[in-house]
C-alpha cells in the first residue's frame, strides 16, 4: 500500500547525506520535513483541473523512470528537473516553503532544504507514476483527474497525519503532526494558498 513511509524508504538518506556533506541524522530530518511538504504541494495543485492535468502530464514523463524502484543512485538524479518540479509545485511560495522547512529543528537550514527538495522531487514523481499507471505512460496520462490521482495523494497525507485531508488546513494538520510545533501549521497556511492559485 502506498504510504509516506513506503516512499521515504525509497530515498537513500545516506547517499543524500554524502552528496550534501552532512551527517545522516541531519539529512534524514531534512528529507522527513521536505517529503510530506512536497506531497502536500502536489495535492494542493491537484485540487483544480488545470493543476491536475499538468501533474498528470508530468507523471507521464516520469512513468518510465526507475528512481522509485530498487537501489536509487542519487548521483544519477537530474536535479535540474527536480528544481523545475519544485518551482512548479510551489510557484512564488517556493522561498517561503524553503524558509519554513529550514526552521525545523535539525533540518540543516534553508540552504540544505533547497538542495534536498530537487533531489527527492524526481523520486516522488516516479513513485506516484508507478502507483497511478503501473509504469505505463499511457495509463498514467489517461488517469482520471478527480479519481486515482487525488485519492493517491490524499491517501498518502491521510496515512501520515492519521486523519482526513481535503483543504489547506488539513494539510497543515498533517505537517503539524509530522514536523511538530508551529512549522507544520505555517506550511499548512502556505499550501492552503496554493489551492486557489498554485502554479503548475
Amino acid at each position: 500500500m502506498a504510504s509516506l513511509d513506503d516512499l521515504m524508504s525509497r530515498i537513500p538518506v545516506d547517499q543524500v547525506a554524502q552528496r550534501l556533506g552532512v551527517d545522516n541524522a541531519t539529512a534524514e530530518t531534512a528529507v522527513r520535513a521536505a517529503l510530506p511538504t512536497l506531497v502536500g504541494g502536489l495535492d494542493a495543485n491537484a485540487q483544480n483541473p488545470t493543476g491536475a492535468a499538468s501533474l498528470l502530464s508530468a507523471l507521464g514523463k516520469h512513468s518510465e523512470s526507475n528512481l522509485a524502484e530498487g537501489q536509487v543512485d542519487v548521483d544519477g538524479i537530474d536535479t535540474e528537473d527536480g528544481d523545475r518540479i519544485v518551482s512548479n509545485v510551489f510557484g512564488d511560495k517556493k522561498d517561503q516553503v524553503i524558509s519554513t522547512l529550514g526552521s525545523v529543528n535539525g533540518a540543516g537550514g534553508n540552504d540544505l532544504i533547497a538542495k534536498v527538495l530537487p533531489i527527492i522531487a524526481p523520486i516522488v514523481l516516479s513513485y506516484l507514476a508507478k502507483q497511478i499507471g503501473g509504469g505505463a505512460g499511457t495509463n498514467t496520462a489517461s488517469a482520471p483527474q478527480g479519481g486515482g490521482l487525488a485519492d493517491l495523494l490524499g491517501g498518502l497525507l491521510k496515512n501520515a497525519g492519521g486523519g482526513s485531508v481535503g483543504s489547506g488546513g488539513g494539510i497543515g494538520d498533517v505537517l503539524g503532526s509530522v514536523l511538530g510545533g508551529s512549522s507544520g501549521g505555517g506550511l499548512g497556511g502556505l499550501l492552503g494558498g496554493l489551492l486557489g492559485g498554485g502554479k503548475r
